[in-house]
């Protein structure tokens, strides 16, 4: 006597679970332009490494002799597998059984993914598709017990603690709405695929009832919305982009927050010199230029990593390379507002400057900023709240800074550009003060202007005495700035400083205990 015949059943179960939805599901599911869940694991991970867990969880239904007589695959698929050689946590809702609504086992499989995160202390990526729960719960029409056991660990608890762990990455693709809503925005980096999904606290149906409302789900949820908002931090075209934006991400990012970030062979050399760093700057104040081509001309070519550019789009945020060494890269774009900080640019950098103090990501800061964007609607939209707990974060912030003066450097806005006791470097192009010239000149001689025969060209002629004692030589002759830089030596002092401080990291890195909650 063998266990052959239970053995089959374990495989037969197996193979009933990755029928999914049924032929017809994966059709429609096909026929929308978009992959199974299944698929999507495939292709995010290196081929081949996918190890499921759970294969043969789902809902089963048997005749009264005991006979395997129907089977629901669980809404959820998780597992373990490899992203450029590294382990990863990876799972998903699976929009052909019930919508990517939660039956009982994807629902227990969906906390699963968290919690085995939590104990392997690996990132975790999330493929959301699904609507969340139903009216009927996880549990169809079938009557049994409701609720869950009075003393049983509340649901969001291992959301909250894998994000204390290690990378947390979602991506919407398709409709999400409800607890898979949450789910994508509990996360560290959140991508959707731009044209087929949506992103809804309730679908249009709820809202209609009740609000009255008619809307479709992209204009509740769309990606114009939410890339605007700063719900998600980057769209994509395609589901392959998304993939590789995952997978991106990822290799800038420590496995969890007891490692250091991976740091890779220079192939760019360190000391390498761009002669249009020169006369990148302007000397006309008012004249705008190209902060990513700047960037470009610094960085380890075609290292940079931009996040949540259509978010508070004054403030520039993104993960690089220099020399190898990954970097968090914060910077200015003068073509919104001047480059000025409103509400919505300070939770930006509130939030970037936590994930790198999170992940051990040293800081470098490219600093443009005219200061707090000034007016009713900045005053309407909190943004002295915000920019003052951006500064906060900024000042609690443990891991290195490197800040270059490259133009602007004014008001309180300017703080949040500065680490305490960073490195600071300037270029010949830069002007700092309490106020911008204008606003300054407007303030301190609004009676002599008003009073001269000609206001406009007393004022004009006040700005331009004010620019004209802007030099940053006076601070580089007392010491104020560790350097003043020609502007072509910047990648190799970058390079240098980097190296520097890296050692240092390691004293940044948590006491590894075990948690005081179960998993």
């Amino acid at each position: 006597m063998t266990w052959e015949k239970e053995a089959n059943e374990i495989h037969r179960r197996r193979e009933l679970a990755k029928s999914q939805g049924g032929p017809e599901a994966v059709a429609r599911q096909h026929g929308k332009g978009l992959s199974t869940i299944r698929e999507r694991v495939d292709q995010v991970l290196d081929a081949g490494t996918f190890r499921e867990h759970g294969e043969a969880a789902g809902e089963a239904e048997y005749d009264d002799a005991g006979n395997l007589v129907g089977f629901t695959p669980p809404n959820y698929v998780v597992g373990v597998g490899q992203i450029n050689g590294r382990k990863v946590i990876v799972g998903g809702e699976d929009f052909t059984v019930k919508g990517g609504s939660p039956n009982p086992s994807g629902l227990r499989k969906s906390v699963y993914s968290e919690d085995i995160a939590i104990k392997y202390k690996l990132p975790l990526i999330r493929f959301h598709e699904g609507g969340g729960g139903s009216v009927g719960g996880p549990g169809g029409k079938r009557s049994g017990p409701t609720g869950d056991p009075a003393l049983s660990r509340p649901r969001f608890l291992s959301m909250a603690r894998a994000l204390e762990t290690a990378p947390v990455v979602t991506c919407a693709i398709g409709p999400v709405a409800g607890m898979p809503a949450a789910r994508l925005c509990a996360s560290h980096f959140a991508v959707m695929a731009e044209g087929v999904s949506q992103v809804l606290i309730g679908g249009p149906k709820v809202v209609e009832r009740a609000l009255g409302e008619t809307l479709t789900k992209e204009e509740l949820g769309g990606a114009d919305i939410h890339l605007r908002n700063g719900v998600v931090n980057n769209g994509t075209k395609t589901e392959a982009a998304a993939f590789d934006e995952i997978a991106q991400f990822l290799s800038y990012m420590p496995s969890n927050v007891w490692e250091l970030p991976p740091v890779e062979s220079a192939t760019d050399p360190v000391d390498r010199v761009e002669e249009k760093l020169i006369g990148i700057i302007p000397r006309d104040r008012r004249q705008p230029y190209n902060i990513r081509q700047l960037l470009k001309l610094v960085l380890d070519k075609d290292s940079f990593f931009e996040m949540t550019r259509r978010y508070g789009p004054g403030q520039v945020t993104g993960l690089a390379r220099l020399g190898g060494f990954p970097v968090g890269v914060l910077a200015n774009d003068c073509h919104f507002y001047a480059g000025a900080m409103n509400a919505d640019g300070a939770q930006k950098v509130r939030r970037f400057v936590e994930l790198c103090d999170q992940f051990h990501l040293p800081i470098v800061s490219f600093v443009d900023e005219p200061g707090f964007m000034i007016g009713s609607q900045s005053e309407r939209s909190g943004t002295i709240r915000y920019g003052a707990e951006t500064i906060m974060s900024v000042m609690r912030s443990r891991v290195p800074w490197v800040s270059i003066m490259v133009r602007k450097s004014y008001g309180v806005a300017a703080a949040a550009h500065y680490g305490p006791y960073g490195t600071v470097f300037t270029w010949p192009s830069v002007e700092q003060g309490p106020l911008p010239i204008e606003g300054g000149v407007a303030v301190a001689y609004g009676r002599e202007i008003a009073a001269a025969p000609d206001p406009e060209a007393r004022r004009k002629e006040l700005e331009e005495l004010l620019a004209s004692r802007q030099s940053p030589f006076p601070r580089s002759e007392s010491f104020s700035v560790q350097e003043l830089l020609d502007p072509r030596e910047t990648r190799p002092r970058l390079c240098e400083w980097v190296e520097l401080v890296w050692p240092s990291l390691k004293a940044l890195i948590p006491p590894n205990v075990a948690p005081p909650w179960p998993v």
